[in-house]
């Protein structure tokens, strides 16, 4: 119960520092949502200081700041300068699909990573251990857009397998149908997310691996005769999980972050796609709010992460 209470308080006080360099990051920027406007002949100077007024811009940057924390606190971000909806509804109705793509891709890289990094260790210096590390470093120096791009060529273009970009067909589904058209608009944006998350992760569960082949306890192990099953699952899995999953807990913000990219060219409307027009637009309560929500969910992630480890290993003391 102490864990949960220094781990709320350091969300809070993280939240909080992440509010405050990005209102400032933000506002340091040059040019503004306005500055079209201002260059507008036909806007004059009076209807500009009353939009400014209507989203309380004439202020300063404290008094700016403070509604801010305090409209946060009902979950109100305000109103987007550009569509004129709700800040909260807009995030809303895309979050989902983000956290959806996101979680799938984190769970196959897990298990995937897990499997590949392992087979490699134990086949070392063999034919599965050459190739394993061959896709590790192809996945390693794949760049995102560059994958999802001959994806849409081959896959979707050449061979049509797949849609180009969206959710959804331009048919209507419904019922069980609705889901599996979705499904199938997720494979290459979800494919691509976790070819590229394999690399790294491959190369460090190998090393682990081969680690704990050369430790004093798996050969005692060994010597019990004592089956590969066995040997996987009472000796190298348990060592095994605890650094894995704090490095997945680390690579959260990277997952979120590289959604954008790939939102924005499957054109799917999650976070990603609204942060990046967003940003195009200096639409600052909408980034604003994308950036808060990003980083409570990185923050909490983290947090899950380290519970599970002081699960799997109770004898951890998490500051």
């Amino acid at each position: 119960m102490s864990l949960m209470i220094k781990k709320f308080f350091y969300i809070i006080f993280m939240l909080l520092l992440i509010s405050i360099i990005s209102f400032l990051a933000i506002h340091a920027a040059p040019n503004s949502f306005f500055a079209a406007g201002e260059l507008n002949p036909n806007m004059t100077e009076e209807a500009i200081q009353q939009l400014k007024a209507v989203y309380g811009l004439d202020k300063s940057l404290t008094a700016q700041y403070l509604d801010w924390i305090k409209n946060i606190l009902t979950l109100n971000f305000g109103i987007s300068f550009v569509t004129g909806q709700d800040v909260s509804s807009e995030i809303l109705k895309r979050l989902p699909i983000t956290l959806i793509m996101n979680s799938i891709a984190l769970v196959a890289v897990f298990i995937i990573s897990l499997y590949l990094g392992i087979k490699a260790a134990l086949e070392y210096e063999k034919k599965a251990d050459y190739i394993i590390r061959q896709i590790s470093l192809v996945s390693f120096s794949m760049p995102s857009f560059y994958l999802a791009l001959l994806f849409i060529i081959f896959l979707s273009l050449n061979l049509n397998l797949f849609p180009i970009a969206g959710l959804h067909s331009i048919e209507p589904k419904e019922g069980f149908a609705y889901y599996t058209d979705m499904a199938w608009h997720l494979v290459l944006p979800v494919g691509v997310m976790i070819f590229v998350g394999l690399g790294s992760m491959i190369i460090y569960v190998r090393s682990l691996t081969l680690e704990i082949l050369k430790s004093d306890y798996y050969f005692f192990a060994l010597s019990r005769g004592l089956s590969q099953r066995q040997l996987l699952r009472y000796y190298i899995l348990p060592n095994l999980l605890p650094p894995i999953i704090t490095l997945l807990g680390l690579s959260l913000p990277g997952l979120i972050g590289g959604s954008v990219i790939l939102e924005s060219i499957f054109g799917i409307d999650g976070m990603g796609q609204l942060f990046f027009m967003s940003a195009l637009s200096r639409d600052y309560p909408i980034i604003m709010g994308t950036l808060i929500i990003t980083a409570f969910l990185t923050l909490l992630g983290n947090m899950i992460a380290d519970l599970i480890l002081l699960k799997l290993n109770p004898y951890i003391k998490r500051g």
